[in-house]
């Protein structure tokens, strides 16, 4: 496998894509947090200018703790004066969370088997395994194609060390511009979303590898969140991209090494273009808006977003 650590789906998960979130949501009822001013010493925050307007650009984790706020003076008054709050998908629009739910069904649930008559029988062993670890009801994955078991299994794993999509940096400015009357703007649709993620093979391959990968991560879980979450909070994108950065330890064939290529493909890289094309968009007409995505987007290895709109000669400024 190319040079991407064994941390890579826990980290496109936690710190990529808001449908994550949203799966995490499905069973919490905390309350989201205030924000105020704290001090920081650095932050996935970036300015991006033109000739004669800016747009703020912040690095989200999608699920925290409360040990995350408040949040840092320059983040606070960077969102207080914008206009408009971009966000990847505006979770917090309940019938944007409803189509989210649905397609992950529509498009995570096995037309005829179970999850065990697909998986290898050595995976669905370790499933069945951590199942009965975690007193979770393995029947609840029966019918699931394997990229949303995986996915499942990830949220249901960080609710078990304590994160929380309601703490995520995301949902608490979406809950603070809802209060304020900031409109919300969505970068993406349900349907982006859930392509990025799900298996469109009919032998669910790439699934089953994604699924064999979470599998393997799962008892590295406290040290991730850690060393993950300490890069976040000092901005270190040093730290993070030394993680991400890796070698694999894990035995792939070529074919998986191949998914695992055309995930990364898009999950980041196609998105990441998209991404820094409405960036563009907002400068060229002017608006003044707070963004919000995944770090993964803006401070991850290379054809980041910050070095997309670097290369069409934008000002960059870091925070």
């Amino acid at each position: 496998m190319n040079k991407r650590n064994k941390y890579f789906q826990k980290f496109l998960t936690l710190f990529s894509t808001g449908v994550f979130a949203v799966l995490l949501a499905c069973s919490e009822t905390a309350t989201s947090p205030e924000m105020s001013d704290t001090s920081g010493q650095s932050h996935f925050l970036w300015k991006v200018s033109d000739e004669n307007s800016s747009v703020w650009l912040l690095g989200s984790i999608h699920v925290a703790d409360a040990s995350f706020y408040p949040l840092a003076p320059k983040i606070d008054s960077a969102f207080s004066q914008a206009s408009e709050l971009a966000v990847e998908i505006n979770t917090s629009d309940e019938y944007i969370a409803r189509e989210v739910q649905q397609l992950m069904k529509s498009r995570g649930t096995l037309s005829e088997g179970t999850l065990r008559d697909v998986l290898p029988p050595e995976l669905w062993y370790s499933v069945d395994s951590l199942c009965a670890a975690w007193d979770l009801p393995v029947k609840m994955f029966e019918t699931m194609r394997p990229w949303l078991a995986a996915t499942y299994i990830s949220s249901y794993a960080y609710t078990r060390e304590g994160l929380n999509s309601q703490y995520g940096i995301d949902f608490v400015l979406m809950n603070r511009a809802k209060r304020n009357g900031k409109p919300i703007v969505s970068l993406e649709t349900a349907k982006d979303q859930i392509d990025a993620i799900a298996d469109t093979t009919e032998s669910d391959s790439a699934g089953i590898c994604y699924l064999k990968s979470t599998m393997r991560e799962i008892s590295e879980i406290k040290t991730l969140m850690k060393d993950m979450i300490r890069a976040w909070k000092t901005g270190d994108d040093v730290l993070l991209n030394r993680l991400l950065g890796e070698e694999d330890v894990g035995d792939y064939t070529p074919s998986e090494q191949r998914f695992m290529a055309e995930l990364n493909q898009r999950l980041l890289t196609k998105r990441n273009v998209k991404m820094a094309d409405s960036v563009a968009a907002f400068l060229r007409d002017d608006r003044n808006v707070f963004v919000v995505v995944g770090v993964a987007h803006l401070a991850f290895d290379k054809d980041n977003v910050i070095e997309n709109l670097n290369k069409r000669g934008f000002v960059i400024e870091r925070y």
